[in-house]
């Protein structure tokens, strides 16, 4: 008997040892960022099997087999349906920009996504504005309404933008709504979505987080976009989920959420909407490819030569494009760089590439809220401020709540603005938008809201950063730990 004890414990051994080996031959093999490498062989490691568990279960970008064969076999028809933008009298790469040429020639190549120009931008910041704005725009559509969300969370204001989506459904107006499953899961513990389906819109719960399912693809990607689509012509895009700020986290002690949207109209509308189609399709396998833009563009509109880039991101589309855009647009800054994050996690690239910035004398801004709704993220964040302020980059807390707005000014002249956090997860995982506007007026106005948010800010100094208690040293040297994986 005791044989077979020995036998049996030297048996476990050797396949915990197995099992602990092929997992990190697994981790190398994958050749990604070595800071990613490195958390997860520490997580490994240190928590011996549930490590090893977490890692099969978060530690891949694993679609799902019927969602993977489903993008792969996406991407030809949409690609044909972008080139087909290429002969548009919109597409003027010959007017471009210094900061927009290099930017519309990777996302060209890259995604097949031209910038067009021609568009009527309006940037809102206040979000009371934003959702009646949206609200009224529902009200007046034909023919269709797109929206997907990352959070639809009921109360206030949002209730008025359901209300007005299903009175449009029931009069004939084709409504599709796609919200992420944990992002909006307190709507659809909710009324609403029997309420929707019942009045004719089509309701669709993306990447529903099953325990059944964990073993079978990533349960942590998100559906991170926010966009909306109506008849094809007007859309609106940003940082802002469909949530009314004063129904949102009111216990979270952070303050209201802070947040931009845009409205464009244009001929970059279908392509926010072709984006929209892919989203639909990636999740129900059903093609709704919009009706390509007029193209018809005179030289007297007023914006005729300012173009609007859209570049999305996220699994099936190329990997990391939007990473590759910000890093085009930080090293191009000759004179300025101004941020605004609510999650500031950089990767090490990204985070070499903010301090190369600044110390060739660009005069980098980075605004962060002073309060954050993620413990985790806050720690992490705190453990990059050393390395940002003795590179001579300016970090300003802003105390007029949680800044959500997602935005990047480079030289006053080109700018970013949409749903990317500065962190691995928006950067590499979660499907994302950004748009990349070259248009002089539309930048003076995202600068006027940018410096309001500096004017509401505290800027944190070096020597009083250096006295920061002692204690919280380790604890931010320990979430810095796994930064690569917040």
């Amino acid at each position: 008997m005791e044989q077979i004890y020995q036998i049996l414990v030297w048996a476990s051994v050797f396949f915990y040892w197995l099992l602990i080996a092929g997992v990190t031959i697994r981790v190398v093999l994958k050749r990604r960022a070595l800071g990613v490498s490195i958390a997860w062989l520490m997580i490994i490691y240190i928590i011996p099997i549930v490590g090893v568990i977490l890692y099969l279960l978060f530690g891949e970008l694993n679609l799902g087999r019927k969602r993977a064969e489903r993008a792969k076999s996406m991407f030809t028809p949409y690609l044909r349906w972008l080139e087909t933008l290429n002969e548009c009298e919109a597409h003027r790469p010959h007017h471009h920009s210094f900061l927009a040429r290099p930017v519309h020639d990777l996302c060209l190549r890259r995604a097949g996504i031209p910038a067009l120009a021609g568009n009527q931008l309006s940037l809102l910041s206040e979000t009371n504005d934003i959702l009646r704005n949206i609200a009224q725009e529902v009200k007046q559509a034909k023919s269709s309404i797109n929206m997907v969300f990352y959070i639809w969370h009921p109360g206030g204001h949002a209730d008025d933008v359901a209300h007005a989506i299903c009175s449009a459904a029931k009069r004939g107006v084709t409504v599709r709504v796609l919200l992420d499953s944990a992002g909006s899961k307190a709507f659809f513990r909710s009324h609403w979505p029997d309420s929707m389906r019942k009045a004719g819109v089509e309701l669709i719960e993306a990447l529903a987080v099953s325990p059944a399912r964990m073993f079978l693809r990533r349960l942590d990607i998100r559906q991170h976009r926010k966009v909306v689509i109506i008849d094809n012509k007007i859309a609106y895009t940003g940082s802002m989920n469909m949530v009314d700020p004063r129904f949102f986290k009111q216990d979270a002690g952070v303050g209201q959420w802070v947040d931009i949207m845009v409205k464009v109209d244009g001929p970059s509308v279908p392509i926010l909407n072709s984006i929209f189609a892919w989203d639909w399709e990636f999740e129900t396998g059903l093609r709704y490819l919009p009706d390509l833009p007029q193209c018809s563009l005179i030289e007297q509109h007023q914006h005729a030569n300012h173009s609007v880039q859209v570049a999305p991101s996220g699994p099936g589309m190329p990997d990391g494009i939007i990473q590759q855009v910000l890093m085009l647009a930080i090293h191009q800054a000759k004179k300025s760089l101004t941020i605004t994050t609510p999650y500031l996690v950089p990767s090490e690239s990204l985070l070499s590439a903010l301090q190369t910035t600044a110390q060739r004398g660009v005069t980098v801004n980075i605004i962060i809220p002073a309060k954050n709704d993620s413990l985790m993220v806050d720690w992490a964040s705190r453990s990059f401020f050393n390395d940002l302020l003795r590179a001579g980059i300016n970090i300003y807390r802003f105390n007029g709540g949680l800044l959500h707005t997602k935005s990047v000014m480079v030289d006053d002249n080109f700018c970013l603005m949409g749903t990317v956090n500065l962190d691995m997860r928006s950067l590499w995982l979660n499907f994302e938008l950004t748009l990349c506007v070259d248009d002089p007026d539309f930048c003076e106005e995202m600068i006027a809201i940018q410096q309001s948010y500096i004017s509401d800010s505290s800027i944190v100094s070096l020597e009083q950063w250096s006295k920061r208690s002692i204690l919280n040293r380790p604890i931010e040297q320990f979430f810095y730990m796994f930064s690569p994986l917040l």
